[in-house]
């Protein structure tokens, strides 16, 4: 299985968070990346390249271009009014009874294009933003040309990034982009299957009136951990999307035993969807000893819920996304691979 990875994701670094009601480090570091790549090498999972080249524009098809913009500039913005600063943080956003406009001054711009404060932005945060969409996009390339399993190794994830709103870490929505560039590309119909502790409500708001993707997500009950605002059960898609959303939400504390079931049925309606490619936004925070979640699966368990995607049979694109256990992180994203490869096509 080729990984597709780059060095310019790590330029994205020493960025800090509001979690709990503190200003603490983020739990998104470089290292996350860092301990995978060691995996995929020492278990010999196959080569790894760097990305194809991307113009900005691509990101245009899911994102408002204004949104595309600001995330290219809002830097240089900040710098003009800040000069020795070292991050740049909103501190206000057009909550319920305010007006959604976008400001003038960098710190409106932020809180109008931010949804929490979890998305920092440092010197080289649009570098980073930008290598891992083309991580993306390159692995959509790999499998429209012939591959049938491709892994983008993208940091910083992406899934909970909306048409114009970053947050929960995520900037650019790496598999949403993916996911357009293959109907673009000729695919008829795409499936997105998220196995992310916390639930892709960026991807799903994207694609939640459309019927070219089918969304499924296994998460968190939102009524107890983030994203809190979407991931419910009755959220089903509308318009021309209606019933081409799938939200199979978990209770804090599940198991395998409790995830396995609820996962078989998120491959059971991608396989009645009959997509022509599988995009997987491959989140390990599932984990048992994550630090921010609260799932109780094991580092076995992920060999097994590869071996279940791969039973679809079809080409299958894996994006990664969260997973903050650091030092299990390489094992377990890797045994999710491995456990493809062995039992898929």
């Amino acid at each position: 299985m080729i990984t597709v990875y780059s060095e310019q994701q790590a330029l994205h670094c020493n960025v800090q968070e509001v979690l709990s009601g503190e200003l603490i480090p983020s739990f998104e570091v470089a290292e996350r990346t860092d301990i995978i790549l060691r995996h995929i090498n020492a278990r010999n999972l196959g080569p790894v390249i760097a990305p194809h080249s991307f113009t900005p524009d691509t990101a245009a098809r899911v994102h408002t271009s204004e949104y595309v913009e600001f995330l290219s500039t809002a830097w240089q913005q900040w710098l003009t009014t800040y000069p020795d600063s070292k991050q740049a943080m909103p501190y206000c956003f057009p909550v319920r009874g305010n007006r959604a406009i976008c400001p003038k001054h960098i710190e409106g711009k932020l809180g109008f294009y931010s949804s929490d404060l979890t998305a920092a932005l440092v010197e080289g945060s649009w570098q980073a933003i930008w290598s891992a969409a083309e991580c993306a996009l390159t692995g959509q390339q790999l499998i429209q040309q012939g591959e049938r399993s491709v892994f983008s190794l993208c940091r910083p994830p992406g899934h909970h990034a909306t048409q114009d709103q970053m947050g929960g870490y995520c900037y650019l929505n790496n598999v949403a982009m993916a996911a357009q560039a293959y109907l673009d590309n000729g695919c008829q119909r795409v499936a997105i299957l998220d196995v992310d502790y916390h639930h892709g409500n960026g991807t799903q708001s994207i694609f939640y009136d459309r019927s070219d993707v089918f969304f499924t997500s296994v998460h968190a009950d939102p009524a107890w951990d983030y994203p809190h605002f979407l991931g419910y059960a009755d959220e089903a898609g509308e318009g021309e999307g209606q019933g081409f959303n799938l939200n199979l939400p978990l209770a804090l504390g599940s198991h395998w035993s409790d995830y396995q079931p609820v996962l078989q049925n998120a491959i059971n309606a991608i396989s009645n969807y009959q997509p022509d490619v599988l995009l997987v936004s491959l989140g390990l925070d599932s984990y048992e000893q994550d630090p921010i979640s609260f799932f109780k699966l094991q580092s076995d368990d992920y060999t097994t819920m590869g071996k279940i995607i791969a039973e679809l049979k079809l080409p299958t694109h894996f994006v990664f996304e969260g997973g903050y256990a650091v030092d299990a992180l390489g094992r377990n994203t890797v045994n999710v691979l491995e456990g493809f490869k062995k039992f898929g096509a």
